[in-house]
């Protein structure tokens, strides 16, 4: 098998969160046809224990401790570059001097750079270099930008211009980008017409047998008590917000007309904004569990009240994989290929998702169709199927990874 070099901003196990779910699969897949060469960062001092894991997918591994307090320090050079403050929070002499040496012994001959702010490390003489984005990160610190005080607002701001210019930048130098979503892919095509015909979708998927309602969980919840559940990281600042945003704003409404709801927050490492949560009536944060499916599965509910997001919700496909009623914001469900109404339910704003909430609590029953929107869009075996052309020759990106029509 020939070398495949595969760089990622963050440990691809275990795939517990959104962006190593993703990595994972795609490492998994790729290590079937080709002899991976791995060179990712450790921001998790936990992580570490992952690394034998990966050797069975892998004919080696280099991974470099990330640490984020100085991580952010250094991206500071940035403002004296004017560059985006990304890349030099991710930029390591080591790992290009890896890379390069890899790509110069003839030791790999493709390349996969996964996040954009990996494409600064992909070989430029790799005959084949593929970058999947995921997400156009830059739209979302915009978002941020529009929700945060001044300073940061600027510095916000000021990073989703520099990355954008970037993610064009690299969208025209590699041979084909990927991006999780079409509403990622149809702006990404927006920004860099040129790249157009190299920009297509690899949709995420969803382990459906494991993410399964016909098995018997054990009930997390007292007798009685109706569990409103949101699944995520709770370090990350868009959880951190939607969580705090509905605790404090619709699921006080909600608890007027069904005093027996509790709103579950169930996630790693959750931040001192969401432990004060638990002062309200009926907030309960579990912190990291060992599975989240009993929650989900015990669920009458499932939210996902995203003000700031960008791509596709792992959480969401989750639930609806497990068959439960969820309901999302708008972004929470953007470049979700579902129907509203059907196979989740749609709300905005405060007074209309605690209708929609107290709605589902009143009529607590499975929804088929969200698992058979799952099973019909989001299989990993199918859709990793299609990338394989991109390293096979292929000089634009297969029908298969086109933009979805509007």
């Amino acid at each position: 098998m020939e070398g495949l070099l595969f760089l990622a901003h963050r440990i691809p196990f275990p795939p517990n969160k959104g962006d190593k779910i993703r990595s994972f699969h795609l490492l998994r897949h790729l290590s079937a046809r080709y002899e991976i060469h791995l060179g990712a960062f450790v921001d998790d001092p936990d992580d570490w224990q992952y690394r034998d894991a990966l050797v069975p997918y892998c004919k080696s591994v280099k991974l470099l401790p990330l640490n984020p307090r100085r991580a952010r320090l250094a991206s500071l050079v940035g403002f004296l570059s004017g560059e985006a403050l990304t890349l030099p929070y991710y930029r390591d002499r080591e790992l290009a001097r890896w890379a390069r040496g890899l790509a110069m012994s003839g030791t790999v001959r493709y390349g996969l750079a996964y996040s954009s702010a990996m494409a600064q490390f992909m070989p430029a003489s790799l005959p084949r270099r593929v970058l999947d984005m995921v997400d156009v990160d830059s739209d979302k610190w915009m978002q941020y930008a529009a929700t945060r005080p001044w300073p940061l607002a600027w510095v916000y701001a000021r990073e989703g211009r520099k990355l954008a210019e970037w993610e064009v930048r690299a969208a025209k130098a590699f041979d084909a980008t990927l991006l999780v979503s079409c509403d990622e892919a149809a702006l990404l095509q927006r920004r860099a017409p040129v790249a157009r015909h190299k920009i297509g979708v690899f949709e995420n998927g969803v382990d459906a047998d494991y993410f399964s309602p016909a098995r018997d969980y054990p009930d997390p919840f007292a007798p009685g008590m109706q569990g409103v559940v949101f699944t995520g990281a709770m370090d990350y600042w868009p959880n951190v917000d939607a969580v705090t945003w509905f605790a404090e704003r619709v699921f006080p409404a909600v608890r007027e007309t069904a005093p027996d709801a509790q709103f579950t927050i169930v996630g790693s490492r959750p931040a001192e904004a969401v432990l004060v949560l638990t002062r309200q009536p009926g907030v309960v944060v579990t912190g990291g569990v060992p599975d989240v499916r009993p929650y989900l599965a015990h669920a009458a509910c499932v939210v996902a009240p995203l003000r700031i997001a960008r791509g596709v919700q792992n959480k969401v496909l989750e639930a609806m994989a497990m068959a439960r009623a969820v309901v999302a914001s708008p972004q929470a469900a953007e470049g979700i290929r579902a129907e509203a109404g059907c196979d989740f339910f749609l709300a905005q704003g405060e007074a209309e998702f605690a209708r929609t909430v107290v709605a589902r609590l009143q009529t607590v029953s499975a929804v088929a169709h969200a698992r058979d929107c799952i099973l019909a869009h989001y299989d990993w075996a199918r859709n990793l199927a299609a990338i394989d052309p991109l390293f096979e020759g292929a000089q634009t990106v297969p029908p298969a990874l086109e933009v979805c029509p509007a």
